[in-house]
């Protein structure tokens, strides 16, 4: 059963998670407020928005060995802040050994799955998801992966099955409008009223949710309304690495100079997947010029 369902005294904490509020998280709950068989997820929880504000040092001082070696869902969460510290191939040997000897366990399946799919092991992170029974956690998780790999069919399939069980849950709100982006046409439109409507909520906007709606909007060419949530989604969090990607997209669409906006990005992330692939493309460039010679006549 999924300790986070709506009839469970954890929806809140876990819906303040789910809309990427982390600090709510860290700062509106107390473990000791909720029943003692709930103490443990709202500590996972509580340590997975840690490692989400980048936090993890602090995470994995909060740890010992020991209580790693008992617990197999701290083990997990140590795996999680390792890897996203800085890609550690120990955490990912730890992840798979965890997937090995605890795969019934859920916050395993949903961490390690983590770890597994950022270190390239799509499959090995399905495998271990596809454990679960009625998390809409691990749906969503999946649903990511699936989309990543190109098998949109998969995808909806996942949400076409979350949302025979789960209704109008956020989580399968979510992934229904990640696999429409994924899918366009008529999609962007219904994407972006389930984004704009957490974008916009006092309660419920973050970042993320700004992000979201700014790149549906981007898809429907409404560049300047998405501009205006990339600058608010920036106002909240600066260093927001999807926010400033996304600048750095929305800048080239309308032809404006987004060198500043690059630059901030390389601070905060000097290896993100857009400036590797802007690297890429323009040695490749260089490397077509190589083979023309300029003639003047």
């Amino acid at each position: 059963m999924d300790p986070f369902s709506s009839e469970g005294e954890l929806v809140n904490i876990h819906t303040a998670f789910a809309q990427a509020q982390y600090t709510s998280v860290l700062d509106d709950y107390n473990s000791s407020d909720f029943a003692e068989s709930n103490r443990l997820p709202v500590q996972i929880l509580q340590y997975r928005a840690q490692c989400e504000l980048g936090q993890c040092d602090e995470v994995l001082s909060s740890i010992s060995n020991g209580d790693a070696q008992k617990t197999p869902d701290l083990a997990a969460v140590r795996a999680l802040a390792k890897y996203l510290k800085n890609g550690s191939e120990d955490a990912v040997a730890e992840a798979e050994k965890l997937a090995e000897t605890q795969a019934d366990n859920l916050s395993v399946q949903l961490l390690c799955g983590t770890v597994l799919a950022r270190a390239g092991k799509a499959d090995q992170a399905v495998s271990l998801l596809s454990r679960h029974t009625g998390s809409l956690d691990a749906v969503a998780l999946i649903t990511q992966i699936q989309l990543q790999q190109n098998r949109t069919d998969l995808a909806l399939q996942q949400a076409k099955s979350a949302r025979s069980f789960a209704q109008d849950a956020l989580l399968v709100n979510l992934a229904e409008s990640w696999i429409g982006m994924r899918r366009g046409g008529e999609e962007y439109q219904k994407a972006f009223y389930v984004f704009e409507e957490l974008a916009q909520a006092p309660s419920s906007q973050t970042a993320t949710s700004l992000v979201a709606q700014a790149v549906a909007e981007m898809h429907m060419g409404r560049t300047e309304e998405a501009d205006a949530a990339l600058a608010r989604a920036l106002e909240l969090e600066p260093e927001s690495r999807a926010a400033l990607a996304n600048k750095v997209a929305l800048d080239a669409m309308v032809g404006r100079d987004g060198e500043e906006t690059r630059g901030k990005l390389e601070g905060v992330d000097k290896e993100h997947v857009l400036l590797a692939d802007m690297m890429a493309k323009r040695e490749a460039f260089q490397e077509a010029c190589k083979k023309y010679s300029p003639k003047f006549s």
